[in-house]
């Protein structure tokens, strides 16, 4: 039984965690190519993360109804600062005489980008989405409280049962699955910044 509400919640964390890249390295790229647009993107992920996970989860509730989409949708949410930030940053950091032989070499914007500076970029892009998934596998708990599946199910039946037993086992699985992910993650993270 344990091991379907780790396999949900792993499950619901990954499509957070996937869709929470592709849209927060294309705001990252915006926020990096139109100056109009930057501290606008930058603003509104900064306000999504200060929000509190349960008032946030309450909000979308109220439009995606209860269950899993509503609680992949918070994820998604929670994880963009994280990564917006970092792709902007790395992407504001790739030296400047690196830019100009890019373009001296007849690339064209998206050429550069795609070629030299996202690959530059990506250790500290990498690092933003570590702490995104991180983050992402405790915020995850708080769905069982609008109708989502995962470990926060074990957790919440032990409170309300007053079972120690029920509420670690949904408790241990989430820590080690954060140490784990964030063990294995911050070896990938200092390979590539050994390379970059």
């Amino acid at each position: 039984m344990i091991f379907n509400y780790i396999t949900e919640h792993v499950v619901i964390v990954l499509i957070a965690i996937l869709v929470s890249i592709l849209i927060g390295i294309v705001l990252g790229v915006i926020a990096y190519w139109v100056r109009l647009a930057e501290k606008l993107i930058l603003w509104i992920v900064e306000i999504l993360q200060t929000i509190p996970s349960l008032a946030l989860l309450a909000m979308l509730m109220i439009v995606f109804g209860l269950g899993n989409v509503t609680l992949i949708v918070g994820l998604v949410l929670y994880a963009l600062m994280p990564i917006v930030r970092n792709t902007h940053t790395g992407l504001t950091n790739v030296e400047p005489f690196i830019k100009d032989a890019a373009r001296g070499m007849g690339m064209t914007k998206l050429q550069r980008l795609v070629k030299v500076e996202l690959p530059l970029s990506f250790p500290l892009i990498f690092s933003g989405i570590k702490i995104a998934l991180v983050n992402s596998l405790s915020v995850a708990v708080m769905g069982v409280l609008i109708g989502a599946g995962g470990l926060g199910f074990p957790i919440y039946r032990g409170i309300q049962t007053q079972s120690m037993q029920l509420i670690l086992t949904g408790a241990i699985p989430v820590v080690l699955m954060a140490l784990i992910f964030d063990f294995f993650m911050s070896k990938i993270e200092r390979r590539l910044l050994k390379r970059a």
